[in-house]
């Protein structure tokens, strides 16, 4: 499907099942029931990348981890032995923050972020068979659900909070997510490896895995709302001063009469400084939380350093993957601000910068504005301090 066609018509609107068909690829290079092995008997995986639910209900940690030993005495690590007593009695493994464990997830989430702009997870659902791991709910974030293994039932139910923030959990409305569960399903589907479900948060969901073990990645996207941006908003609120001002003293706040023309004009200056504030403002809000949510390209420290002991003009160099930063000149400094550092330059770089974050792969001695020397200098550097790679 085109992306403007999903955009359109299903991004935070509604559900949609696609088949391994339709798509014409599985999803064998991201994960596999052999990898949940690993993981679980190789990996030294800790509290909170690791948790089990049994019937709907969270297990706790001591019931499948365990100290790691001698060298590794760490009292949080799963427990393989333990694992395979609450699996093999119908608990659900759970494996989570995989964008951070395993390395082709960890390129395909950072790929996914770029190219959907909302901050992502990717968490790992391990269900026995027929079982079935939690009790139908809504998330609070839109989801893809990979089926890597085995088969899985889903019922898909309308939304009886549409669009939830994450302040507002399915727990607030447990009553009507139950009783809408037992309705007329609007997805009632069975998932077979190479299939993907879209989900746009707040719709209901459950899922039971049928005659063997079920494996599925669940992409968990942080989509950023309209109240993200009132929250970005109103950090202006500091800027107006009869807002900074302080209420009555010794008014009474259950005196809702008395406080009734306070809150006028407060109402009034509000809406006086957020009709004076430029739309960068909130935009910066949100970049530097963007920034904060998501992940560069990873560095690879013993690479880089050998990397700059070789470095010359024919050394091929880029910019960082996935890692923003705003350039801006102030007197004869060209400045690099990323979310934690910040790094300046003689003015002279400033063309040969700006190549580079436009995602170009270059030469140092293509850089434009430099000479060899200056080229070298500056790309050494931008790869010193992480804005820049040399491709092995």
């Amino acid at each position: 499907m085109p992306v403007d066609e999903f955009a359109d018509r299903y991004w935070g609107r509604q559900p949609l099942l696609s088949t391994s068909d339709e798509l014409d690829q599985g999803f064998d290079y991201l994960f596999s029931a052999d990898v949940v092995d690993e993981l679980v008997t190789r990996r030294g995986v800790r509290t909170p990348f690791i948790r089990m639910a049994h019937e709907g209900s969270v297990l706790s940690a001591s019931a499948y981890t365990g100290p790691g030993g001698f060298g590794a005495e760490i009292t949080d690590q799963v427990s393989s032995d333990k694992v395979l007593a609450e699996f093999a009695g119908g608990a659900t493994i759970v494996l989570q923050g995989l964008h951070r464990l395993w390395p082709p997830i960890i390129d395909f989430t950072r790929e996914l972020i770029d190219d959907l702009g909302h901050p992502a997870q990717v968490n790992a659902y391990v269900t026995p068979p027929s079982s079935q791991g939690f009790d139908a709910h809504y998330d609070t974030h839109d989801v893809f659900v990979l089926q890597i293994s085995g088969e899985k039932h889903w019922r898909i139910h309308a939304p009886v909070h549409v669009d939830p923030l994450s302040t507002q959990p399915w727990q607030q409305h447990r009553a009507a997510v139950a009783r809408a569960a037992t309705g007329e399903p609007v997805i009632d589907a069975v998932l077979r490896p190479g299939d993907a479900l879209y989900l746009p948060r707040g719709w209901i969901h459950s899922a039971t895995a049928l005659g063997a073990t079920s494996v599925h990645l669940t992409i968990g996207m942080a989509a950023y709302t309209r109240a993200d941006i009132v929250d970005a908003l109103l950090r202006q609120v500091g800027d107006n001063a009869a807002l900074r001002a302080s209420l009555p003293l010794g008014i009474d706040l259950r005196d809702t009469e008395a406080l009734a023309p306070i809150v006028e004009q407060t109402v009034q200056a509000l809406v006086e400084t957020l009709e004076q504030t430029d739309a960068s403002r909130p935009g910066a809000v949100l970049s530097s939380r963007f920034a904060a949510q998501t992940r560069a390209e990873p560095v690879s420290p013993l690479a880089t350093l050998e990397a700059l002991a070789t470095l010359d003009v024919s050394t091929a160099v880029r910019w960082r993957e996935a890692l923003p930063v705003r350039i801006t000149t102030v007197d004869d400094r060209v400045r690099i601000v990323a979310h934690t550092k910040t790094l300046s330059l003689p003015v002279e770089a400033e063309h040969a910068v700006r190549r580079l974050a436009a995602g170009d792969t270059v030469t140092a001695g293509e850089l434009p504005g430099l000479d060899a020397e200056s080229a070298i200098v500056v790309v050494r550097r931008l790869v010193r301090e992480g804005f820049v790679v040399a491709p092995a």
